[in-house]
């Protein structure tokens, strides 16, 4: 292994107020753990070690990645102690081991592997990412000598008044080399926290005489800490704004990009408008030329070119093929598909229902776990009854069917190619191809009912 990722994660984040673990937080739908896993990930690593405390189980079931490793920090005795928890898991690493904070959802790979870059053309055993803050108040300090060398990390507590001037801070990012992680023994306690920092790291390597740098090549938010509900609402709008900025230099047309949630994994085609208030989640797919109106979610969905999502639609788990129209205020639920050109219209809800190309629902109809054929017209009120009570059942109807307003379809039940059902029917029994199934009963009208009716209240 020529370079591993270590991500500290043991934090309690007490200052969140939550039973959830800080770094499981959500920013801008995702995890702010997964964030820099993905970026670690991104950076061709050999392997992702995260290092967790009492919350492993939960940081196990919801980080995903075949090649992320956790391992157990059994006490809290900080992050030196942390870094030293995972030296199993990197014991075969023979270069670069890179070290990140897991509160740190802002940090983008181009910007590592820069700071990588750096330190193997220095040939460093250990170098620090710094950043300029506006306000460096909290961050651990950049102390340089005359020449501009660096010299050691200040500490915020530790600083004078001289040292809490400057302004180029630790951004909590490592790069240590293998021969250099013996060092991590040599990391004394401090007595006033009870802790082992890992800051501590750069001024022995110094001492030492090994090549020790800080380079200052980050940006302030890429490194912002989310230890509070206020800033985790900061560092999601950072990432949401980076996140449309980067659709709209692709091609993506936005109405008002300020109203808008776009999770990251999101892919959207060139030429597709999004208009205010939409949310788009969890790795949907949007391909060209569609247009998404206003309050509208998607939630991991695959949408085809040239789609339109009329408003206040809600899309789960299914799949909108090209040329198709949705809404408005449609529901497609999770399981079905949505052929090409087809029409879900108006107060239409779907659940595991395939709709074939160029079918049609226009109004007001339930369709759950049914296979709709091509070129099929679902009258309004249309639905299949698909629940008897303890078990679903399927409703197949074949192409070119014509389904009249008000039918109730009592699954199991098929409807054959080209058949008409007529409105207001119950079918119960399978409808051959070409027919027409009626189950009406016939009208009966009794002339003069009314007045009767209104006579005998007038006297009661």
């Amino acid at each position: 292994m020529k370079t591993a990722c270590v991500i500290l994660a043991a934090g309690e984040g007490k200052r969140m107020k939550s039973s959830l673990p800080k770094v499981l937080h959500r920013v801008c739908g995702l995890p702010m753990l997964q964030s820099v896993v993905d970026t670690a990930r991104k950076l061709g690593s050999g392997g992702v070690i995260v290092v967790a405390g009492s919350h492993i189980k939960e940081l196990k079931e919801e980080i995903t990645g075949a090649d992320v490793r956790f391992v157990l920090q059994r006490e809290r005795k900080g992050t030196g102690d942390a870094l030293k928890s995972a030296l199993p898991e990197i014991r075969d690493c023979r270069g670069s081991v890179l070290v990140f904070n897991g509160d740190t959802p802002l940090i983008r790979p181009q910007t590592v592997r820069r700071f990588l870059s750096l330190h193997l053309k220095g040939r460093n055993a250990v170098s620090v990412l710094s950043f300029k803050a506006e306000d460096p108040s909290g961050y651990g300090r950049i102390a340089r000598d005359d020449s501009g060398e660096f010299v050691r990390i200040i500490e915020e507590k530790d600083a004078d008044a001289a040292a809490k001037r400057v302004r180029e801070v630790n951004s909590g990012v490592y790069a240590i080399e293998s021969k250099a992680l013996g060092l991590l023994g040599d990391i004394t306690l401090n007595q006033a926290k009870g802790e082992y920092y890992l800051t501590d790291i750069a001024g022995l390597a110094l001492r030492k005489g090994l090549r020790t740098a800080a380079f200052p090549i980050g940006h302030e938010e890429e490194f912002m800490g989310v230890n509070t509900r206020e800033e985790l609402l900061l560092a999601s709008e950072v990432m949401r704004l980076g996140i449309v900025r980067a659709h709209i230099s692709k091609g993506v047309n936005f109405i008002d990009p300020a109203s808008v949630f776009i999770h990251p994994y999101t892919v959207i085609g060139r030429d597709t408008t999004i208009y205010p208030n939409v949310f788009i989640e969890g790795g949907t797919k949007i391909g060209r030329n569609a247009t998404i109106y206003p309050n509208v979610r998607i939630s991991r969905s695959i949408i085809g070119d040239h789609v339109v999502i009329l408003d206040s639609t809600v899309i789960e788990d299914s799949i909108v093929s090209s040329g198709a129209s949705v809404g408005p205020f449609a529901h497609i639920r999770p399981g079905s598909k949505i052929g090409e050109k087809a029409r879900i219209g108006n107060f239409v809800e779907l659940k595991k229902t395939l709709i074939g190309a160029g079918a049609k629902a226009s109004h007001l109809s339930y369709l759950g776990d049914a296979k709709i054929g091509s070129n099929v017209n679902i009258g309004a009120g249309t639905i299949t009854c698909n629940y008897d009570g303890k078990n679903k059942h399927l409703t197949v109807i074949e192409d070119s069917v014509f389904i009249g307003s008000d039918t109730q379809l009592i699954a199991p039940v098929k409807v054959g190619r080209g058949a008409y059902v007529g409105a207001g029917s119950t079918i119960t029994k399978d409808v051959p191809s070409g027919s027409l199934a009626v189950s009406r009963t016939e009208q009966r009208n009794i002339p003069g009912w009314a007045k009767k009716r209104q006579a005998r209240a007038e006297k009661g």
